[in-house]
């Protein structure tokens, strides 16, 4: 904004000129080209890190999610690395990504600092402060999001059961989720009506239209009285 003449919405800033601005942000396939979301994501990765410079202005957001979480993060850390080395690029960046393992990078590489979106919780409930801070996030917010968005409650209990243990296998590895959880979600689910079954020994191919109407018209009247 600074370099086009706009205004810059803050009370100070200190804002160097750039050769170039770069982004990788979104997530759609190429259809047309028979590249895969990721694809199309690497791709455009690997255009900024061959003609980025040193005075260029990088701006990535949620690289690696196209692809299973271990493999992500590790292309995004590498990146991220690449970037900051500045006998390799040394490029201005703004790097948003939900890997938290991330983080750690700015203990170990110099010029890296981490800042995340202000959040309140209180009741179980999540406020979004739409405030940037000082600091990594320690946990995301994505099942809170889900809630938000109108997911059935039913959905919402499972996955943070799924979640719980998730979280709780993570250090021996892979987790593997328990087949009981699954039952436990399917028991909580509604009976289906006794009618369901009746509808399904219908042979429908062997009965002339007025029978089936007159079929129809019967488990209607049924429904009707309960």
């Amino acid at each position: 904004m600074a370099q086009m003449g706009s205004f810059v919405p803050a009370t100070e800033a200190r804002i160097g000129l750039a050769d170039r601005i770069f982004t990788r942000v979104g997530a759609s396939d190429n259809l047309a080209g028979g590249q895969s979301t990721f694809m199309v994501e690497m791709t455009e990765s690997a255009h900024i890190l061959n003609c980025a410079t040193s005075r260029s202005l990088i701006l990535l957001d949620e690289i690696g999610r196209g692809t299973s979480t271990y493999d992500g993060l590790s292309i995004a850390w590498a990146i991220a690395e690449y970037i900051q080395d500045p006998q390799r690029l040394g490029a201005r960046t703004l790097f948003a990504t939900h890997y938290h393992e991330m983080t750690q990078l700015e203990s170990l590489r110099e010029g890296i600092t981490n800042y995340c979106v202000a959040v309140q919780e209180r009741d179980g409930k999540v406020l979004f402060l739409r405030k940037i801070i000082r600091g990594g996030a320690d946990r995301s917010y994505g099942i809170h999001v889900a809630q938000l968005a109108g997911l059935p409650d039913l959905v919402i209990h499972r996955a943070k059961a799924v979640l719980a243990q998730l979280e709780s296998s993570a250090p021996s590895g892979r987790p593997v989720l328990e087949s009981q959880q699954s039952l436990q979600f399917d028991a909580t689910l509604p009976a289906p009506h006794p009618m369901l079954e009746e509808v399904r020994q219908m042979d429908l191919f062997s009965m002339t239209p007025l029978d089936a109407l007159n079929r129809l018209a019967a488990l209607q009247q049924r429904l009707l009285q309960e």
